[in-house]
């Protein structure tokens, strides 16, 4: 049902009786200069800023076959062709001493997984260059999410999750806390997931804070089963979610601020459940 996102309804019902408690005192007895009253108009439009911040409105989901939709509510960075080269390592990799270690992200194994379509763990990825393409690449999209729009984040495809990590940089307890609208906001404190879709590919989500949305919320865990455009998790303000999915199976159509678009100069707008972002390369040629 439209309305708020959990955990929204308690901030906005205190602001709001705040302010009009300090309303109805300062009509009744000494307004002390106005002050009663304007605290209480204060509180009031708080309210209505945390009650937009929390909206939680009901959307059409598309049922056209094959298709993937929007996780998140915003303006898409970029779509790039991307190909695993590193992974998180085990502790036998660990004692191996290949790994290579850096101050934020952490260590990686030099090595992709063995299937590095199967997501297992989380993977380093860099772009592919024109030319040498791979069955084995991904497509990441990356939609970020300003302060004004929905943060309430669905997911892409119906399926089950079959596995949902939080992540944050090497040594800290939280952060790091990137600008979400920056290229090294990828490694920011986050929660990755994968999902099975019941075609039977596997797809990753990864809902990364922002310098002030520094909380991500799942509604989801492991093995829950899910719906095309199902509610999955919030992040709170400005954030960023990324998906990624196999390059063979899918094809997109949707503009970034990459391509310098002079309709879309920050790219397309997008909505979670709402907006197609990928189609499915099988479906085109059926």
């Amino acid at each position: 049902m439209a309305g708020l996102a959990p955990g929204g309804h308690s901030p906005v019902l205190t602001l709001s009786m705040m302010g009009v408690s300090a309303l109805v005192i300062g009509s009744i007895i000494n307004p002390l200069a106005g002050l009663v009253p304007l605290f209480g108009m204060g509180c009031l439009m708080a309210a209505v800023f945390m009650g937009y911040f929390w909206r939680d409105p009901d959307r059409p989901i598309p049922r056209t076959p094959g298709v993937l939709v929007s996780p998140a509510d915003g303006h898409v960075m970029f779509l790039r062709r991307e190909r695993a080269t590193g992974r998180r390592p085990s502790k036998e990799e660990m004692d191996s001493g290949r790994c290579q270690s850096d101050p934020l992200t952490g260590d990686w194994y030099p090595e992709p997984l063995d299937d590095p379509l199967s997501l297992a763990t989380e993977q380093r990825f860099e772009p592919v260059a024109e030319g040498e393409e791979a069955p084995t690449d991904v497509w990441r999209m990356a939609v970020f999410m300003s302060p004004l729009d929905v943060h309430v984040n669905r997911a892409p495809g119906a399926g089950r999750i079959e596995r949902i990590e939080h992540r944050t940089g090497k040594g800290l307890r939280r952060g790091p806390f990137r600008p979400a609208y920056t290229k090294e906001s990828e490694h920011n404190e986050r929660v990755r997931s994968v999902h099975r879709l019941d075609n039977g590919h596997r797809i990753e989500i990864t809902q990364i804070s922002g310098a002030l949305a520094r909380t991500v919320v799942p509604y989801l865990y492991d093995e829950d089963t899910v719906r095309r455009g199902q509610r999955i998790g919030m992040i709170r303000l400005g954030s960023r979610v990324d998906l990624r999915v196999p390059a063979e199976a899918y094809i997109s159509s949707i503009i970034t601020a990459e391509d310098k678009h002079k309709e879309h100069p920050k790219g397309m707008h997008v909505m979670a459940g709402r907006s197609v972002v990928f189609e499915s390369k099988q479906e085109e040629e059926e």
